[in-house]
């Protein structure tokens, strides 16, 4: 068109160039333009982030403690996040990694403050810029964009990722609380492997009830709860069933030998001593046999009353 010697690409063209795969240069470009907008912005609503009130799920993905509250309080979000958990899992990877694209928060398998860490770490003020920004306590390294950090589980104190191998007795060296190495949680990392770790170890926890702070799971404990008390209430009807079926054999054996026939009641006292003796040994049951043999042991007595005064 003009003359000009150029070309109009025609759909096949522009369908065939799209959809080629990305460079190695341009795949890293992606993850540190996400990266630096993760460590910028609340991935939920997109507000700054306040390097003083951080908190940290079991990926590393940060949020403001403020955001997780308030979502946490909203019912119709709450409900949301049940219908997510229902029908996908939540230890996924969230398909809303895009640049500047909010999070709905069910996909954050955030559903209790437990399941979640409140961040600590050393601030100061780089000279020539208003910013905070924090600091490794041990390496002194700036900790942020551009920088590996981790943070420690249950305590959250923040440090550079070079600071691990100096940890002594596998306690932390702020507040002397003891580790795992598997509580060593990388902030933001964008490595396959050590994700697929961090959800190894999510489910490794989840399995013993507790969550991402190893703290018991009150979710998991109401489900367990509610399963066995309703196996207890099962087993206890069946029991009363069986129970009541048995009481009324018992009772109608314990009637049928706690009554002799007209013959035996007219046998001689020795032979009702001889009876009340052995009656432990036909009747099963304790308190029964007590009360019968008592009774027995009472009319024998009056039967000799009776025969003492006959005779003088």
């Amino acid at each position: 068109m003009g003359n000009d010697g150029g070309s109009i690409p025609t759909r096949r063209e522009l369908v065939k160039n799209a959809a080629r795969p990305k460079t190695v240069s341009e795949v890293k470009a992606t993850k540190q333009e996400a990266q630096a907008h993760a460590w910028k912005y609340d991935p939920i609503n997109g507000k700054e982030i306040d390097i003083h009130d951080l908190v940290s799920d079991w990926r590393g993905r940060i949020y403001n403690y403020e955001t997780v509250l308030n979502y946490l309080m909203d019912e119709r979000e709450m409900e949301a996040a049940k219908q997510y958990r229902e029908s996908a899992d939540d230890l996924s990877s969230p398909e809303s990694d895009k640049v500047g694209q909010n999070m709905p928060f069910g996909e954050t398998g955030i559903r209790s403050v437990r399941d979640v860490v409140r961040l600590k770490g050393h601030t100061y003020t780089p000279c020539g810029s208003d910013l905070l920004r924090w600091q490794c306590p041990m390496t002194m390294r700036d900790i942020g964009l551009g920088a590996e950090s981790i943070y420690l589980v249950p305590c959250g104190h923040v440090f550079s990722e070079l600071a691990v191998d100096k940890f002594p007795e596998k306690r932390c060296v702020e507040c002397s609380a003891g580790f795992e190495t598997s509580d060593i949680i990388p902030i933001l990392s964008t490595d396959k492997d050590q994700e697929d770790k961090l959800r190894q170890r999510i489910e490794r926890l989840r399995a013993k009830g507790l969550t991402h702070s190893l703290k018991k799971d009150k979710n998991s404990t109401e489900k367990k709860s509610k399963k066995s008390k309703r196996k207890a209430e099962a087993e206890a009807d069946a029991d009363g069933e069986k129970g009541e079926g048995k009481s009324k054999v018992g009772m109608a054996v314990a009637v049928g030998k706690t009554n002799p026939p007209a013959k035996k009641r007219r046998e001689a006292s020795n032979g009702r001593a001889a009876e009340a003796n052995d009656i432990f040994s036909r009747i099963n049951d304790p308190m029964t046999a007590a009360l019968t043999a008592k009774v027995l042991a009472e009319q024998e007595k009056l039967q000799q009353k009776r025969r003492q005064t006959a005779t003088k």
